[in-house]
């Protein structure tokens, strides 16, 4: 700095110039940058309503076949289900599983006929697994699905909507059956008595007779995929072949605690979070997790709500190295 002194009308002014500093001077510098793991962003937890959102891509489908499952844990008996002659306006009771001398039937559903035994009678089967196939009459609308998103949906869809590429929608569509992979369906044996009457017809050369398919559709079930089979409200349009999109909700939580799911490090069920104290100071907390939406995470347990937690998470502790058994030890 220098001082100029400027005679202006009689006045003497003092003008304060500043000069270029050499290199000798002290040169701007850029800030330094923050160690890592320093909260640059802070944020409170807040509540909000939180849903898992499964999408899948599907079609409209003429007579979709879908799964029944056992209802309980024991022993599945069959009925012998007749063809009916139009499609049926009520459930269509197709057998049952025992346990403790007890049965629990399960049926097919109204507007859809019994396709097929997936399993042999008096088989020991388990709640939920498949035990009978059975086909819708008219559109539904089917949607493959990879083991991923089946384990997703394993707990049952809570709600699911449905839309036609460039046609009607969304519309509530109504999940039919089990989303397991079906193997085929069997057709069961013609009982004793037809029997003996086609040996004896095979014996006298007289023209054999049709046997008569006991289960209802006149042909069985082929195998299915994994896949997720719903129908649409009755006034909703469909075209068989038509590209379509179904938002499968698997589960909701209302009025959730949720941080950013920055704020946590970790996941499936468990994490940490790194808490700012008002002095200052930080304590890292464990959480346990609960739905995301890929915005924000619900903390069940772990956080009251009244806590600032740091953003982003903290930084897990990588696992201690091993040393190679076979390298040489140092020093040696």
């Amino acid at each position: 700095m220098k001082q100029v002194l400027v005679r202006a009308g009689g006045l003497a002014v003092v003008v304060v110039a500043a000069t270029a500093c050499g290199s000798s001077g002290a040169a701007p510098s850029n800030p330094d940058l923050a160690p890592r793991g320093t909260a640059m962003t802070t944020a409170k937890p807040t509540r909000q309503d939180l849903t898992n959102k499964v999408s899948l891509t599907g079609k409209v489908t003429m007579n979709p076949v879908f799964g029944l499952v056992a209802p309980i844990d024991g022993q599945v008996r069959f009925m012998d289900v007749k063809e009916p002659t139009s499609t049926p306006t009520a459930a269509t009771r197709v057998g049952s599983v025992w346990a403790n001398g007890e049965p629990t039937w399960f049926e097919v559903p109204a507007g859809a006929t019994f396709s097929g035994r997936l399993v042999d009678d008096k088989t020991t089967v388990t709640a939920g697994m498949p035990v009978a196939s059975a086909k819708l009459a008219g559109y539904g609308i089917a949607a493959e699905i990879d083991s991923a998103q089946a384990y997703r949906i394993a707990d049952g869809a809570a709600s699911v909507q449905g839309q036609i590429k460039n046609g009607p929608g969304p519309f509530p569509c109504t999940v039919l059956g089990t989303i397991a992979a079906l193997p085929a369906g069997t057709v069961p044996a013609a009982p004793p008595e037809e029997k003996k009457d086609e040996e004896k017809t095979q014996s006298t050369g007289a023209p054999q007779a049709p046997q008569k398919d006991q289960s209802g559709t006149g042909q069985k079930s082929e195998a299915t995929g994994l896949r997720l089979v719903c129908t649409a409200p009755g006034d909703v349009k469909l075209i068989n072949g038509a590209a379509a999109t179904l938002e499968v909700v698997t589960q909701t939580s209302a009025n959730a605690l949720v941080v950013p799911v920055e704020a946590v490090a970790g996941g499936q069920g468990n994490g940490k979070v790194e808490i700012v104290k008002a002095d200052g100071g930080k304590v890292i907390a464990d959480v346990v997790l609960g739905l995301t939406d890929g915005k924000v995470v619900e903390i069940k347990s772990g956080l009251t709500g009244d806590e600032t937690v740091s953003l982003p998470g903290p930084n897990l502790p990588t696992a201690p190295q091993q040393q190679d058994p076979n390298s040489p030890k140092a020093g040696s």
